[in-house]
């Protein structure tokens, strides 16, 4: 039996699993294309940045990091570095404010994700009864030659084929929807690890620049 024919044999619910499916794939491959792009450059950025400001580039620092905007960690960076003087306490909260704020990016889509997840079987299972219901309709007690046996065939076929659709594409989005969770926690750690070692460098340079004006006094 070809995909047509399957299809046509699983019944009017084939329709929005169809459509479930289309926008799973969309939706799967613009979030491969969104880690893809952040985990092959975003390592490499954020070293040269905690370099440069570390050997008092500032200048050098922020300019890497304006050209690298399009990753989450270099937004977040930009936030507390162009800042005018902040203390310690300000450049901590403009870090935390931004990572907040890139949270909606990161889990972009999860809500579609566990929507598709959770409707799809349930739609398979609408399938089963609607199936079973033509099944039984099509049956006549009185008919013993089985004469309708096509039409009960049918009901079963959609009943069958319906629910493994809904499953196919509830475990094929849930596969996907639980790789971008895990590179989401993952990211998460990322910016927390980096965004404390920057805010470390702040505060030495933030306490050293006190010491110096203080001895100029």
């Amino acid at each position: 039996m070809g995909i047509v024919e399957l299809f046509v044999a699983g019944g009017v619910v084939m329709f929005p699993l169809l459509a479930f499916s289309v926008a799973a794939i969309a939706l799967i491959i613009e979030r491969i294309r969104f880690w893809y792009r952040i985990n092959q450059r975003q390592s490499r950025v954020v070293r040269e940045v905690l370099n440069l400001y570390r050997l008092d580039n500032v200048v050098g620092a922020l300019d890497k990091l304006r050209k690298n905007a399009d990753l989450p960690i270099a937004r977040m960076f930009l936030s507390a570095l162009e800042l005018e003087q902040p203390n310690p306490e300000e450049f901590r909260l403009a870090l935390e404010s931004e990572a907040q704020a890139e949270i909606p990016v990161l889990k972009r889509f999860n809500n579609i994700f566990e929507t598709i997840i959770s409707l799809a079987p349930l739609l398979g299972l609408l399938g089963t009864v609607l199936g079973l219901i033509a099944s039984f309709a099509s049956l006549n007690i009185g008919d013993v030659g089985g004469t309708r046996t096509g039409s009960v065939t049918a009901g079963i076929s959609e009943a069958l084929v319906s629910t493994a659709s809904g499953l196919v594409v509830a475990i094929f989005t849930l596969m996907f929807a639980n790789t971008f969770r895990g590179l989401y926690q993952r990211q998460i750690a990322f910016m927390q690890e980096y965004g404390g070692q920057l805010e470390l460098l702040y505060r030495r340079r933030y306490e050293r620049g006190e010491k110096s004006y203080a001895t100029t006094r």
